[in-house]
């Protein structure tokens, strides 16, 4: 009789290790110092659920079939993390369920936009607005015209989609010589509650009213200035740039307002803003992938208030892994009785990270130099994109989800060492390529990549938000 009764507790001991072997949840981490501190606000609940959402894989349990975050399940897990506290910890999260977003478009209608749709051209500016329009997932759409200021359109969506001509039919709206851009960023930045989407289509150009015999360095430092005083106001926000080109087909105004006429390729920008924690849920979700990724969309920068959090664990026995360690399940990036490899004195680990969010090229992800890694140790960093050749069986639980492999290599000599991994956050270098100081030479090589002033008011946004640091940091501990 006794052996049937510790056969049972065997198999429970034997599947309990199976469990905890995969490493101590960032989730559950997440959870319980969410309890821990009572921030049980909606920004701390959608931190939460953007865990979930970037981890599909691993988290499933936590989602319904169409992506959307399972309240039921991820009450329980709340329920049970805040259970096995002393005292033990309540939250009920249904007033909490994720808001359907609303996306409002604001279409600039200024002299120089204009030009972006004729008839007889390929219309790439409407296109772009129409796709992001009509893959929008949810149904609270509303669109303005702004120039001196913001106006309603007066159609409605399904006739906004099918314009052929958005700027003829929405002549005499508003005042067309200039767009004011503190007027217009800041009422919508005012505007905005937590749930919207508002989406900037402008060619980015800084044209204030009365400028014409001001010098070029005095506008330029002006819109630096402006962007600065207007954002950092709203830290908590997010901006997504994406630079876009289309065909452009008449009257071009320079910086000194002499129009000229031009016909050839010119960029133009989608800036997407939105609350920190709605850009984090958009960048999980594939949803939003238009909006975030844009089809035509040549360059894309995001800028935040701070770095972000990404999700990241060891991968145990990773192909060039060397020397030995224990994965705490106790505590997360914990490793103890750490041991070099006893012929070549080298210790070799491997993180799975999910970077997709951090709206990175692939090129700059990818790039080693782009990392800083500070220890005791000498640890030489190895950067792999994850592809779905690499996931297995044996793997899943540790990789899917997941953007990169970062591989750890060194000689371990001391009793303790901390490790951490940043991921700086360097101003893209298209940014400067595309901007230009001068826009009155149309015949120029740069004319048809370049915007008067860009990298003037992308400067400003960062400094607003103080977006100078890092994009992520990791941290590993070591322990002999």
């Amino acid at each position: 009789m006794k052996m049937k009764h510790i056969i049972p507790l065997l198999l429970l001991a034997v599947m309990s290790l199976a469990v905890t072997s995969c490493g101590q949840s960032p989730l559950e981490k997440v959870v319980k110092q969410a309890l821990i501190q009572q921030d049980t606000t909606q920004a701390r609940f959608d931190s939460i659920c953007s865990i979930i959402q970037q981890n599909p894989g691993r988290y499933k349990q936590y989602l319904t079939d169409d992506g959307q975050i399972n309240l039921t399940e991820l009450q329980a897990l709340i329920e049970r993390v805040g259970g096995d506290l002393r005292p033990p910890l309540h939250w009920d999260i249904a007033a909490y369920g994720q808001q359907e977003l609303s996306l409002t478009i604001y279409f600039e209608r200024s002299g120089s936009m204009v030009p972006y749709d004729n008839a007889g051209d390929r219309g790439q500016l409407k296109k772009a607005v129409n796709d992001i329009i009509n893959h929008f997932p949810g149904s609270k759409v509303s669109i303005n015209i702004v120039n001196d200021g913001i106006y309603p359109y007066q159609g409605s969506v399904d006739e906004f989609l099918k314009d052929r001509n958005i700027y003829a039919s929405t002549a005499g709206v508003g005042n067309s010589a200039f767009t004011d851009f503190q007027q217009i960023f800041g009422a919508i930045l005012k505007a905005q509650d937590a749930s919207n989407v508002s989406i900037v289509v402008t060619d980015l150009i800084y044209s204030p009213a009365d400028a014409s015999d001001v010098s070029i360095d005095k506008i330029l430092n002006e819109e630096n200035s402006l962007a600065t005083s207007i954002f950092r106001q709203y830290k908590g926000k997010s901006v997504l740039v994406h630079q876009l080109m289309g065909d452009y087909n008449g009257k071009y105004y320079p910086y000194t307002n002499r129009p000229v006429m031009y016909r050839g390729m010119r960029p133009f920008y989608l800036l997407v803003i939105a609350d920190t924690p709605v850009m984090n849920r958009m960048a999980a979700q594939s949803d939003y992938a238009e909006l975030m990724r844009p089809s035509q969309a040549r360059n894309s920068y995001r800028i935040n208030q701070a770095e972000s959090g990404v999700d990241y664990c060891i991968v145990p026995g990773w192909e060039d892994d060397a020397g030995r360690y224990r994965i705490s399940h106790k505590e997360e990036g914990l490793l103890t009785k750490v041991e070099s490899d006893k012929q070549t004195g080298i210790l070799c680990v491997t993180l799975a990270a999910n970077l997709g969010g951090l709206q990175q090229t692939a090129d700059y992800l990818g790039n080693v130099e782009n990392y800083d890694v500070k220890a005791q140790t000498d640890f030489a960093l190895r950067v792999t994109p994850i592809t779905d050749k690499m996931i297995t069986g044996n793997n899943r639980q540790y990789l899917e989800g997941k953007t990169h492999l970062l591989t750890l290599t060194g000689k371990f000599n001391t009793p303790r060492d901390e490790v951490t991994i940043r991921l700086r956050n360097e101003f893209p270098k298209w940014v400067a390529e595309s901007s230009t100081n001068d826009d009155t030479n149309t015949s120029s090589s740069r004319f048809s990549t370049t915007t008067l002033g860009l990298e003037q008011w992308m400067r400003g946004m960062q400094d607003a938000f103080g977006a100078t640091g890092d994009y992520t940091t990791m941290r590993l501990r070591l322990e002999k």
